[in-house]
């Protein structure tokens, strides 16, 4: 991509998202996260209303009555975004691409965290950590952070979550909320690994997908490529149970993955690249405040 046209997209996708950072996420992203940049403070006892969560249960055990564990808002947090680059997000049949949309609501919630006064940084990801940008402050800082978005090229084309969130633990030492944006087009199993990350962390995920990946058109016959593998073969989309299967397969794909986040007590949302991720956005945040 020339400097020149990179630098036109970067503007464009600043001006899109500090506006929607400044009109419509303005105190929402606030009152969703600043429950998980707590530093613990003291315990107390147990007062009705009080979050069970927070249940401190060595002392409530040494006292045989209830106590919690008070926080205090911590001044500043730190923000990761967990940015999958593999081969799989360079696809789109409608609205625009995966990589695209990854691109704009990473610069969203960027935007969103430097009004918030937060730090902002980036793990670039496939089936290794092709890059990362430790957490900063600043304008200059993000759009940096999208001039590589857009222009970064990975190294490998295949995609492995599991690794990307065992990095985040290994580099991270103070608590932090993680955003992880990929299609999740993955083919191990990553559940252990980000339960274990929740646990230190407050991860987040939100899955943007193609709406083509949930159906196959009845075109006849067509030559599908695997973006991460460029395994090649021909598929008859006229045959209604290989079209039914394929659903089916994809059906039970996303109830799997949508598992993995509730049994990792990970908050999630997806959205496919002809939605309006604006929405997907304060559904995830009205979900947390």
């Amino acid at each position: 991509m020339e400097t020149s046209e990179i630098i036109k997209k970067v503007r464009r996708i600043e001006i899109k998202a500090r506006g929607l950072s400044s009109n419509i996420f303005a105190g929402q992203y606030h009152s969703a996260f600043k429950g998980r940049g707590m530093a613990f403070s003291e315990v107390r006892e147990y007062q009705f209303g009080d979050d069970v969560r927070d249940i401190d249960w060595n002392v409530t055990a040494r006292f045989h009555r209830p106590y919690v564990k008070v926080f205090e808002e911590e001044r500043e947090m730190t923000v990761m975004l967990l940015i999958d680059v593999s081969g799989s997000l360079d696809f789109g049949t409608r609205k625009q691409m995966k990589r695209d949309m990854v691109t704009e609501i990473a610069a969203t919630i960027a935007f969103s965290a430097i009004q918030n006064n937060d730090k902002i940084g980036v793990v670039f990801f496939s089936d290794r950590i092709e890059k990362y940008i430790p957490p900063k402050k600043g304008r200059k800082h993000i759009l940096y952070i999208i001039r590589e978005m857009l222009d970064f090229q990975p190294e490998s084309k295949r995609t492995d979550v599991k690794q990307a969130v065992e990095f985040l633990s290994s580099v991270q030492k103070r608590r932090t909320t993680a955003f992880v944006l990929s299609d999740f087009f993955v083919r191990d199993d990553f559940q252990q690994s980000l339960q274990i990350c929740n646990r230190k962390h407050d991860v987040v995920a939100i899955q943007v997908y193609d709406q083509r990946a949930s159906e196959l058109p009845d075109v006849g016959l067509m030559k599908v490529v695997d973006a991460e593998t460029g395994h090649e073969q021909y598929v008859d989309t006229g045959s209604k149970a290989l079209r039914q299967a394929y659903h089916k397969y994809w059906t039970n794909r996303q109830a799997a993955l949508m598992e993995t986040f509730n049994k990792s007590n990970v908050d999630h949302v997806s959205v496919a690249t002809d939605e309006d991720f604006v929405k997907a956005l304060m559904i995830l945040f009205k979900l947390r405040s």
